[in-house]
């Protein structure tokens, strides 16, 4: 046999034993290793295998597949040996060729494996160097080669990658790899869960959606320490499915539409997409496409103030059936939405009792978009739209209940004192007595003149910019970040400078979180996917991003203060002491970030149900039932979210209005009273404790409770819940209707 044939031998044979071959490949992907950490790899014990590993690393030595290096006392492999591993690769490679294993690939489609896709994938997605992708790729493909199966698709190829990257301690890299979506099991069970609540496939479509943006906004947006601030329950960051796509509310400007038309955005943003109307109908067809449209930009509650006030002009001349039946219309069109998840809005009216005095010197658009005189010259038709309304809702209320538009009546001193508004006000809260409905904001005060209001309890007042309107109106608010009091109260076992250190680093994250979502909006804006919010008009763009706010919020005061002094807010002057000094921490260090520019931080106590439930049971995981303090059952517990002294608390009704008046003053940003009725409770009662409140109180928005029930067979509405209907019989026809947090909803839709 030639000397070349004898060496060939000698490498085919040194490459025979499987342990050795392992060591080639190791040294290979590694690079040059000790002796000891070759053994170690190979989960050898060098007290019972030293013999033996020596005996291989000898034969690999002697046939020049491996060289000692004498510096580093490590050994490495020579040129010889990389390329032997490199022909073993190349016939393992022409091995798995010839079983033709396919790849159903992210695009539905079936490829022959790739090794090369895969170092690609990690150079462009992880930024990982060439090398280590090429090496990591290898790896990946022996793996794959022992795996039997008929196919494989992406996610398992990428799970291995992964899998890989963990094992070597690149955290990194994987972090930036992870693969977004939700199990099969998940998607099975979402849509077992809509059919069971009778919701639509719109609804979950939806919810797959948002699972993906959510996972992509904790992985690839927030910083590693607010991103896990969220999934332990320290904060709560609302609206995470849409947290880099959409605002949360938005309050439109009625006027500016008036006068400008529908503006749908696009390359040619001065051309209206509709001229302004003409009449009534065009003017109710206007308002219902621009919340149609901006309901694809945000993702919450939508504001149209002053709305009789602006509407006045369109219907001067024009008679009353007409101008009922466009706003049933109105009403009955939001429902219908309401009741398609698939095209849900969430719409709040602001109705005055008489056009307020910074808007009566303001010009008046009418029809056509024309000046029609000043909004002074429109105040009998203003009174008469509010009244109209209020009556269309009550009617609309004897055969079901109807939730949509959420009415803000806006009690000012002048309405309150002219006779012309007083019926307007007994239609009101005949509507509070009946159904619960509107809600009520004190304008009373100087600083709540130009103040405007959501249903949710978003507030925006004129103390940013000094201008009613820049700071009140085409604009909302960013999101909510909510900070969990109670879990600050455990974790500061009942000291209170522990206790502000650690909300110090809640609210730190909190006002970041937010300043990252506003930047996010605006890259938004700037790629053209708000095409509505950021037309522009007279070189006006629409939404007033600059100006939105950003809600610092809260939950679980009443049971932060029960876990640091062991009273409930209501059955304790210190207690309330507490609560107050908490408060005004809060609002004081929010303030504090005002100075910079673009950013309008506030805090808030905006009710939000989801929020508190959530981070209640996160808390009883982690603590336990003897040291957490929630509301609610073992099944269901919750924070308080909605008012500062949960319903439960006994206190007298006087005290409980003062404690929520002090804590709404230190919560401007957003808040709504709650105030529980008597089931005997009758218009004048209701109206009369409204007169009370603008007269005697600072409490800024405030709604009465009631509990009713609708029968769907005989198409009747009931107070109170009664077991069965008392016109009917039906029982099995019931729907209780409740106040989950600002709002009203069947109760069936909570389980």
């Amino acid at each position: 046999m030639s000397r070349p044939r004898r060496l060939g031998a000698r490498v085919l044979k040194a490459v025979a034993s499987s342990l050795r071959l392992q060591v080639l490949n190791m040294l290979y992907d590694r690079g040059p290793l000790s002796y000891t950490e070759i053994m170690n790899i190979l989960h050898m014990n060098p007290g019972r295998d030293a013999g033996r590993f020596a005996y291989h690393l000898k034969f690999l030595i002697k046939a020049d597949l491996v060289e000692p290096d004498t510096e580093t006392k490590k050994y490495r492999l020579t040129d010889l040996g990389r390329m032997l591993v490199e022909v073993a690769e190349t016939i393992e490679e022409q091995s798995f060729k010839r079983r033709k294993m396919m790849v159903r690939t992210s695009r539905l489609a079936m490829e022959e494996f790739d090794r090369n896709k895969i170092a690609e994938a990690l150079v462009k997605e992880a930024n990982v160097p060439q090398d280590m992708a090429q090496k990591i790729a290898r790896e990946t493909e022996g793996r794959l080669l022992e795996v039997k199966t008929k196919y494989l698709t992406a996610p398992l190829i990428r799970e291995f990658v992964n899998a890989i990257l963990i094992e070597k301690g690149l955290e990194e890299y994987r972090h930036k790899l992870t693969r977004l979506g939700l199990p099969v099991y998940d998607v099975t069970q979402l849509i077992k869960s809509a059919g069971a609540k009778s919701t639509s496939v719109g609804a979950v479509h939806e919810s797959a959606g948002d699972s993906v943006i959510e996972e992509y906004t904790l992985l690839n947006i927030l910083p590693r320490d607010i991103a896990d601030a969220h999934l332990s329950g320290s904060l709560h960051l609302n609206n995470l499915g849409v947290w880099i796509l959409k605002p949360s509310e938005f309050a439109h400007e009625l006027s500016f539409s008036f006068k400008n038309g529908l503006q749908l955005g696009g390359s040619k943003l001065d051309v209206a997409s509709s001229p302004p109307p003409k009449s009534i109908e065009a003017a109710f067809s206007t308002i219902s496409n621009i919340l149609r449209i901006a309901a694809a930009e945000v993702s919450g509650e939508q504001l149209l103030d002053y709305f009789n006030v602006f509407l006045a002009p369109f219907i001067r001349g024009v008679e009353t059936d007409r101008i009922r039946e466009n706003l049933r219309l109105f009403v009955f069109n939001l429902n219908q939405a309401l009741a398609s998840p698939d095209s849900a809005l969430a719409v709040s009216v602001g109705l005055e009792l008489a056009v307020p005095s910074f808007l009566k010197e303001k010009e008046a658009i009418g029809p056509g978009g024309k000046k029609e005189g000043f909004y002074s010259d429109y105040t009998d038709e203003s009174r008469s739209l509010a009244s109209i309304l209020l009556e269309t809702v009550l009617d609309e209320n004897k055969q079901k209940p109807v939730f949509q538009p959420s009415l803000i009546v806006k009690m000012r001193t002048e309405a309150l004192r002219s006779k012309e508004s007083e019926p307007i006000l007994h239609l009101a809260h005949q509507l509070a007595a009946e159904r619960g409905l509107p809600y009520f904001a004190n304008l009373t005060s100087k600083e709540q003149t130009h103040a405007s209001y959501m249903a949710t309890g978003s507030h925006f007042a004129n103390d940013w910019k000094g201008d009613w309107e820049l700071d009140t109106l085409r604009l909302g608010s960013i999101d909510s970040v909510i900070v969990n009091l109670p879990r600050i109260a455990y974790e500061s076992e009942t000291k209170m400078t522990k206790f502000y250190w650690l909300l110090d680093e809640q609210l730190e994250m909190a006002l970041r979180a937010m300043e990252i979502k506003y930047q996010t909006i605006k890259i938004r804006g700037r790629e053209g996917l708000l095409p509505f919010l950021t037309n522009k008009s007279s070189g006006q763009q629409y939404a007033r991003l600059e100006n939105f706010t950003r809600l610092i919020s809260f939950v679980g005061l009443n049971e932060a203060v029960e876990a640091l002094c062991g009273k409930s807010l209501g059955a304790d002057t210190k207690a309330l002491e507490l609560a107050e000094q908490i408060a005004r921490y809060i609002n004081e260090s929010v303030r504090k970030s005002l100075r910079k520019p673009e950013s309008r931080p506030v805090t808030a106590m905006v009710p939000c149900a989801s929020a508190a439930r959530r981070l209640a049971q996160l808390d009883v995981e982690r603590y336990g039932w003897a040291k957490v303090r929630v509301r609610g059952t073992k099944e269901q517990p919750f924070y308080t979210d909605l008012v500062a002294v949960p319903a439960q608390v006994k206190t007298a009704f006087d005290e409980r209005l003062k404690i929520e008046e002090k804590i709404q003053q230190l919560s401007l940003g957003g808040h709504l009273a709650l105030i529980q009725t008597e089931e005997e409770a009758d218009t004048d009662k209701l109206l009369a404790f409204s007169r009370h409140v603008a007269s005697d109180s600072k409490i800024g928005l405030y709604t009465f409770n009631r509990t009713f029930t609708y029968c769907g067979r005989c198409r009747r509405v009931v107070r109170g819940q009664p077991v069965k209907c008392p016109s009917c019989g039906s029982v099995d026809d019931l729907i209780d209707y409740r106040r989950v947090s600002a709002k009203y909803a069947p109760m069936t839709s909570q389980l």
